[in-house]
């Protein structure tokens, strides 16, 4: 064989191997790639910010209870359902919530261990009981921040457990966000200590503010119970402007999941009596604000309904003392 023919078998042969070792590189490469990030899925607003604090940029999150919807009555759509069976996580508020769909989509799910309520961590005898509720519990819990911070170390956990190889950035994640929550607790109290004690109480359209009225010292009346799926009837009313009369409450609030009418009654019932009581708006219990907004987030929200009662409450006290 002549040593040009050689040269050629042997480029040949060099070519061939570079084929291989080439394509063999591809496939590991993909198969390094292959590492996905976490499709999670979060119920209510307030449950979806945290994940997206925690979960940062190795998750993709989808909620699916939006801006200004009551989750005691919302139903899953069909869409809801295919992505709540999809999803690799699911992180519910749990206490009965978010009944439709805990009583519908997960009881036809193949895999229900997924599916993890965030206030599964929280010692019951933080809880408030009640027994106007399924389950016994009060579900509101986000309104007491140092409770909220549980449901946090839950889903950070849960992320840890799921996603072991991005723990640490899991972990210092929630340790920051943590320190944010621990501070807007503390903002908390101090906001609510500028009301004096005696004074400190809450009237609402339904009783969503329980946990807050515990954590930060108010009262707190509702005029529809703790389930958004009660009717106001004119006992309660009744019951309430007489109560509002009593002890010359300068304003009742607003909230974003339940509907005004039964409030304006309550007005309507106080003026009859000879006492005025005000309307103020825009507290957000059920549901967050607008996505993009301060309110849109779970500290924003919680800042906004402290800022708004104590403000309004220090204008009407002025006023009338």
């Amino acid at each position: 064989m002549s040593s040009s023919n050689i040269r050629n078998h042997l480029s040949l042969l060099m070519l061939f191997i570079l084929i291989i070792v080439t394509g063999c590189h591809d496939k590991v490469d993909v198969g390094h790639k292959s590492d996905k990030k976490l499709n999670v899925v979060a119920t209510i607003g307030m449950i979806t910010d945290i994940v997206k604090n925690v979960g940062g940029d190795r998750i993709d999150i989808t909620g699916i209870i939006g801006e200004g919807v009551d989750p005691h009555l919302y139903k899953p759509t069909a869409r809801d359902t295919k992505i709540l069976k999809e999803a690799d996580i699911i992180f519910y508020n749990g206490l009965h919530l978010e009944v439709r769909i805990t009583g519908s989509v997960f009881k036809k799910m193949d895999d229900i261990t997924k599916a993890i309520a965030v206030t599964d961590g929280i010692d019951r005898s933080q809880l408030r009981k009640t027994s106007e509720f399924i389950g016994g519990y009060d579900p509101h819990v986000w309104h007491d921040v140092s409770l909220w911070m549980k449901a946090t170390e839950n889903i950070r956990d849960t992320l840890i457990k799921r996603d072991p190889q991005n723990a640490e950035y899991y972990r210092s994640n929630a340790k920051y966000y943590l320190t944010q929550l621990t501070s807007l607790h503390y903002e908390m109290q101090r906001l609510s200590a500028q009301i004096p004690i005696k004074r400190r109480v809450l009237v609402t359209t339904h009783d969503a503010f329980g946990y807050l009225g515990k954590a930060y010292g108010f009262e707190v009346r509702g005029l529809l119970g703790i389930n958004t799926e009660d009717e106001v009837g004119i006992a309660d009313v009744r019951e309430l402007a007489e109560y509002i009369i009593e002890n010359r409450i300068p304003t009742m609030f607003l909230d974003t999941s339940s509907p005004p009418r039964g409030i304006f009654s309550v007005q309507a019932a106080v003026k009859a009596r000879g006492f005025n009581v005000n309307i103020a708006g825009g507290l957000f219990s059920d549901a967050m604000g607008t996505p993009g907004t301060p309110e849109g987030t779970y500290i924003g929200m919680m800042r906004h309904n402290m800022k708004t009662i104590v403000n309004m409450l220090q204008t009407e006290l002025a006023y009338r003392e």
